[in-house]
């Protein structure tokens, strides 16, 4: 069977990659050139954790039990936990090779700390906390690999700040040494599964989109970092043409993105819009603009919702016998489950065009729910509007993200790009939208494997020779 080797490239969407970019990536370029490529329809909600974990397990976030970089603690109002690889109610397709023998390489696929054991080497992902001091399995590599790195892993890096230039010699930095770990730990192989992620594109997106997008809101046609996103994709390129170059000649290589980018057009108060419609309440005085809702004194007796921000908005009910200071009655949930979906969908944007809101029942979204889910999740804008959780703004629309500088949101379609040396292809094939729920299954038929029947998605037969 051929060896499979994943690149994966957060948040990049299909016209970065496959029209604008594409001439500053030669190395990518001549990749497609031997590839069926197109989008890659992502999960619900579309965020890089649950993304990745989707993409290699076949199963949905419900399955998983994982919505997102933070859950709420079952019990409580504010206490929230970042999942990690325990956290994962179905696991990843390389828990299954390595107990069937296959060697497998895993770098910072999230949720990725504490790096879980596999028959070969994982590395963990951008949620490590700094400093932790076990971030390799087996942790005798730990210090070999950071000596090809110079020094101390870099995990992420801080992206919503305005010092831009320093923030874009941090991300390259970041870029040269992920990709020669990744050089270094191909060339301990053979692998059978080799599965690389980099967090890089969506830290650059988030923090320079304005920059490079004429239509974003806030572009200056006459700002800084005009050509900072060809700057960028060309020195990424750089790097996934030397990483290419040590691929042995019979390797399949799927390149993927677990979800897209786009515009930030602004934040939707989710808080706000609840205190306004008498569903939030706040004891004593309005707080200062920008208070996160985990530093309010809520009135909990009075409250029936409050939401929590990010790139969707999660809500949750207050409700008796469940929370410590339940509000609703359980028979009461229905009818105010009509009442968000109907007064929701009648708030209109600065400009008074239709925000449009799409709400999202777990139970409805997912096969099985399981963790700690939302109990109701909201889109604004077809995702181009953020949810902000803070309060004491006195409005519902936000130019600029509440938590710090942000130009970007996400989108619904990343990217696939596979290349099988058994199936010759010349100037590359656009193949159709594919759904990243069949990614798994597909990679364990070209590993030699019967995708398990737990599996969701289905083996997408023009990956397959």
């Amino acid at each position: 069977m051929p060896r499979v080797v994943v690149l994966g490239l957060d948040s990049v969407p299909p016209e970065l990659l496959f029209q604008r970019f594409r001439p500053q990536m030669p190395n990518l370029s001549k990749l497609l050139d031997r590839s069926i490529f197109g989008a890659l329809r992502t999960c619900e909600p579309p965020i890089t954790v649950p993304a990745w974990a989707v993409l290699f397990s076949g199963v949905d976030p419900g399955t998983l039990g994982v919505y997102g970089f933070r859950h709420r603690r079952a019990g409580t109002y504010f206490d929230q936990y970042t999942p990690t690889p325990s956290t994962l109610q179905t696991a990843p397709i390389w828990d299954m090779l390595s107990r069937r023998g296959k060697r497998v390489a895993v770098l910072g696929m999230p949720p990725g700390y504490p790096p879980p054991a596999v028959n070969g080497v994982y590395v963990s992902d951008f949620l490590t906390p700094d400093g932790a001091p076990d971030p390799v399995y087996p942790p005798s590599l730990k210090p070999e690999l950071e000596k090809v790195a110079g020094g101390p892993f870099v995990f992420d890096v801080e992206f919503r700040h305005d010092a831009r230039e320093k923030l874009f010699e941090e991300l390259l930095a970041m870029t040269t040494q992920r990709w020669a770990i990744a050089r270094d730990v191909y060339r301990r192989g053979p692998w059978d599964l080799f599965a690389l992620h980099d967090i890089g594109p969506d830290r650059f997106h988030h923090a320079f989109w304005k920059y490079s997008d004429r239509s974003h809101p806030r572009h200056d046609p006459k700002g800084p970092f005009l050509d900072i996103g060809e700057r960028y994709y060309a020195r990424l390129d750089q790097e996934i043409g030397r990483f290419i170059e040590l691929l042995d000649p019979g390797s399949v290589v799927l390149v993927a993105s677990d979800h897209g980018s786009k515009a930030m057009d602004g934040c939707f108060c989710i808080n706000e819009w609840l205190l306004d419609q008498g569903l939030l309440r706040l004891k004593g005085h309005a707080p200062p603009p920008g208070t996160p809702i985990e530093k309010c004194e809520v009135h909990w007796k009075k409250t029936k919702v409050w939401g929590a921000g990010g790139y969707y908005a999660r809500l949750f009910f207050n409700i008796k016998g469940r929370e410590p200071e339940g509000r609703l009655r359980p028979d009461e949930v229905p009818a105010l489950l009509s009442r968000l979906e109907r007064e929701l969908s009648s708030v209109r944007r600065p400009d008074g065009r239709p925000l449009g809101v799409r709400l999202t029942r777990p139970a409805q979204a997912y096969r099985s729910v399981r963790g700690d889910a939302p109990d109701l999740m909201a889109y604004f804008g077809d995702l181009s509007w953020r949810s902000a959780g803070t309060v004491g703004h006195g409005r519902l629309f936000l130019e600029e993200n509440d938590t710090g500088p942000d130009d970007a949101v996400h989108g619904w379609d990343g990217v696939y790009a596979i290349s099988d040396p058994r199936r010759p292809i010349t100037g590359g094939r656009p193949g159709p939208r594919e759904d990243i729920l069949n990614v798994a299954p597909s990679l364990l038929e070209l590993l030699g494997e019967s995708p398990p029947s737990f599996m969701q998605g289905r083996p997408i037969a023009g990956w397959l020779p």
